[in-house]
């Protein structure tokens, strides 16, 4: 019998100390940005993005044809923020979680002349650089649910531009889809934005996008979370608030 007992509290003694020790993981310090976040230059990754024409456009391909006359305009950081949007039931009630990130850099490549033949170049986001209304809260996202410790970016490369107009002035306001992969730690999907874009000037845009997407996509269907969390949707909401600038 006393062995039995000696057993038991060691096994309890062993639990308790997995449990402190992964409590000081996940609540523990979290990783700093490495950094400031410049853009990849979109020339470097042309051709990238297929553009599908809302009409019959006589031109070559999306390169050949932003080619000429094209400005590149680049997000201007102290202006733009990447967002999630989660809803949870906390302590008996609902709340929206909301994260934003303060480092984001992107560039994209716009022909006044020809707007439909648009490209963008990859969007980057500093995971390090997220922030929610609660400590503990941006501890475990960034250490255990992101692991930003070991996967400092969240990168989305897009691949299709879909319903870009055929003349745009400044003034206007137009929206248009992007098709492209979004990588979250080492797990890529393919999710589509619908943007909204204003042409403030010929030097300055601003404008967002957003999307849903499945916690499941990038391998975050089952997380931890603390007794007073009751449910976290499956579902994800990701916002892109954005200015860009002429380069």
């Amino acid at each position: 019998m006393r062995t039995v007992v000696k057993v038991v509290l060691g096994l309890a003694a062993a639990a308790l100390v997995a449990m402190a020790a992964l409590g000081v993981w996940v609540l523990g310090p979290t990783a700093a940005p490495s950094g400031e976040i410049t853009a990849i230059p979109i020339e470097a990754t042309l051709p990238q993005a297929e553009v599908i024409q809302p009409t019959e456009v006589e031109s070559g391909s999306g390169e050949s044809a932003a080619a000429d006359g094209a400005t590149t305009f680049e997000l201007v950081q102290t202006e733009t923020e990447a967002r999630f949007l989660i809803d949870e039931i906390l302590s008996g009630s609902p709340k929206t979680v909301i994260g934003v990130a303060s480092q984001v850099a992107g560039q994209i490549l716009i022909d006044p002349a020809n707007p439909a033949a648009t490209q963008m170049g990859p969007v980057t986001v500093n995971a390090r650089t997220f922030a929610t209304d609660n400590g503990n809260r941006n501890r475990a996202i960034q250490n255990a649910i992101l692991q930003t410790g070991a996967f400092e970016f969240i990168t989305f490369t897009p691949k299709q531009l879909l319903g870009l107009p055929a003349s745009v002035a400044v003034g206007d306001t137009f929206t248009f889809q992007v098709v492209g992969d979004l990588q979250i730690k080492d797990q890529v999907s393919e999710v589509t934005f619908d943007v909204t874009v204003r042409v403030e000037s010929e030097t300055r845009l601003s404008g967002q996008a957003s999307a849903t997407v499945a916690r499941e996509q990038f391998g975050l269907g089952l997380i931890q979370t603390p007794p007073q969390v009751a449910s976290v949707s499956p579902q994800v909401i990701l916002e892109l608030n954005f200015v860009a600038v002429s380069q």
